[in-house]
């Protein structure tokens, strides 16, 4: 019997996954998307060495989508006042911009009396880059550096921690709220695609139509976790030594803070925090808590991910 499937390694996958699918049947209720994501956690689990080596050190973006998937469940303008004219505001002051006519606007609409087709392509093929990206960076460092993908996996979960706190402390409307209801509160409503739509007009698709209408997180504009993802992926690309990968990490990164305020799905206030957001999940995880005390358990899996797989057949894990 290999370490992989040791009893404490198996008691562990069945308590984690009674616990996930109680959640899920209980709290988020059970949705068709579900099904392939639970499907994937346990194959990667129990299927091979490097599968299960691959869920040891990826589990943490996993536990990311888990986490945010469930804020279905507390809708955070039940807990915080909505911001909306506040934020408007404080965009035009620090970020606004004067027209033709002499007034000042945000960035937001300020693009939209420039926007053509190409645009709306490169903004909507970037927002749709946004899971795969990540993913794909988190396959690879997993062939080529697999404590890296652990600690890349764990800070991705402390930056989403860290987002999901600001946004029930300071719930904040998008941009394209303020497009559709001004300053009023309408509390309960849908997830708009916004500037987006021009995408699904160009395209014949009702891709971010479809993804934005089921929204469970309206108001959560504060920080832009879009604008925080790639800067995860460009500081351990970076630490990995990657070049031209590196490279086309950083234009990804550019793109999609232009996107997220071309779409009008985010103010430039709103990325400037998500920056924000990225490089404190980065200092506290790499400078605080990995060299501490409580870093030891994740040095140990680091340890344990670069050894040969048949010496650990009593790890337990």
């Amino acid at each position: 019997m290999t370490g992989r499937f040791s009893k404490k390694s198996l008691l562990f996958y069945l308590l984690f996954m009674v616990a996930y699918l109680g959640w899920i049947f209980l709290g988020i209720g059970f949705r068709s998307d579900h099904l392939p994501f639970i499907l994937l956690l346990g194959i990667s689990y129990l299927l091979t060495e490097k599968t299960h080596r691959f869920f040891l050190s990826a589990v943490m973006l996993a536990m990311s989508w888990v986490l945010l998937d469930s804020l279905r469940v507390f809708p955070s303008y039940l807990y915080n006042t909505v911001h909306i004219e506040e934020v408007y505001n404080l965009e035009l002051r620090f970020f606004g911009i004067e027209n033709a006519s002499g007034e000042r606007i945000t960035p937001n609409a300020y693009l939209k009396t420039i926007s053509s087709p190409f645009l709306d392509w490169i903004t909507g093929f970037t927002y749709l880059m946004w899971t795969p990206v990540p993913f794909l960076f988190g396959i690879y460092l997993f062939f080529k550096d697999k404590s890296l993908l652990l600690r890349y996996s764990i800070c991705f979960f402390v930056a989403n921690v860290i987002g999901v706190i600001i946004y029930y402390t300071y719930p904040a409307a998008p941009p394209w709220y303020v497009d559709m209801y001004g300053f009023e509160k309408h509390l309960d409503i849908p997830g708009s695609a916004a500037g987006l739509v021009r995408f699904d007009e160009l395209t014949g698709t009702t891709i971010f139509q479809d993804i934005y209408s089921k929204s469970f997180n309206v108001f959560g504009a504060i920080p832009s976790l879009h604008s925080a993802y790639p800067i995860i992926s460009v500081y351990y690309a970076r630490k990995h030594g990657l070049k031209i990968g590196y490279i086309l990490l950083v234009i990804f990164m550019i793109s999609t803070w232009f996107s997220a305020v071309y779409s009008i799905h985010h103010y430039v206030v709103d990325v400037v925090l998500g920056i924000f957001c990225a490089i404190f999940a980065i200092a506290l995880f790499e400078l605080i808590v990995l060299p501490s005390k409580a870093g030891n358990p994740i040095r140990k899996l680091t340890n344990y991910l670069n050894l040969n797989y048949a010496s650990q057949e009593n790890a337990g894990i």
